[in-house]
């Protein structure tokens, strides 16, 4: 990103916080329930001296990451079946759209009844999370291929694995890609919603470091841990799946940036 284009979002942050600190100071100095940026940025640096945001935040992304691979991987092969069989589509489709608008956290109870209160019990909830989203968006991708391509790789010979690797796939990557990137987003609510209630024999994530601030009232810890969800998912997308889009993008000459 250019210096010019870095320009307007940081004046903007320095607006917001600015402002937001000058409010709280103003209209509700003390207030238990309002901390202002000062104070975030105070917990910060008490909870990177101690060690405990690194250790926390390490263990949410081992989890994670374990998740939703996982969910990845069954919706892959889920939403594949679903594509290609209208038997099985017909079988599982209404299932996978009705279980990707439940809530995350409503699999919770079913998993510590299930696992107890282990880490199978997060991941449980996380894959429930990643799963199906990934499935539906694969299941439509797929059955939005021209059937032109798939008519044309036939009469050259292309069938079962090859024309899955070679003609299909390719042609509904962006479709799959963005349902991974959704699944993403819903992995990392369904874990939040599974540390905060899986809390007594799992290691300590940050839904639990969430958790333990609003049993303390420590807002200031709340609102941080808030903030390092939203920069691990910033991250993520300009790490990993902004690049992997801009590549499609180009591959298929539609250029932007």
């Amino acid at each position: 990103m250019s210096s010019r284009r870095l320009l307007a979002p940081l004046l903007f942050a320095l607006l917001l916080f600015g402002g937001w600190e000058w409010a709280v100071r103003t209209y509700h100095p003390g207030s238990p329930f309002l901390p202002t940026p000062s104070a975030i940025l105070g917990w910060f640096w008490e909870a990177s001296l101690d060690g405990s945001l690194a250790e926390a935040t390490l263990v949410t992304l081992r989890r994670l990451a374990l998740g939703f691979a996982l969910g990845a991987i069954l919706g892959l092969v889920i939403g594949g079946l679903c594509a290609r069989s209208r038997t099985v589509r017909d079988a599982i489709g209404w299932l996978a759209l009705g279980l990707q608008t439940l809530p995350s956290v409503c699999w919770v109870p079913l998993a510590i009844l299930w696992f107890g209160q282990e880490e199978g019990a997060i991941l449980f909830v996380t894959v429930m999370g990643t799963v199906w989203s990934v499935v539906l968006a694969v299941q439509e991708s797929v059955l939005s291929v021209p059937p032109l391509y798939i008519r044309a790789a036939q009469t050259m010979g292309s069938r079962g694995w090859h024309l899955w690797t070679q003609v299909l796939l390719p042609a509904a990557l962006p479709g799959v890609v963005g349902g991974m990137k959704q699944g993403w987003a819903f992995a990392w609510r369904s874990l939040m919603a599974a540390e905060i209630f899986v809390v007594i024999l799992t290691g300590f994530g940050l839904g639990s470091m969430l958790h333990a601030g609003r049993e303390l009232l420590r807002m200031e810890q709340v609102v941080g841990v808030m903030t390092v969800v939203i920069l691990v998912g910033l991250l993520a997308d300009l790490v990993l799946f902004g690049p992997v889009e801009r590549w499609l993008r180009r591959s298929r000459g539609l250029g932007g940036s």
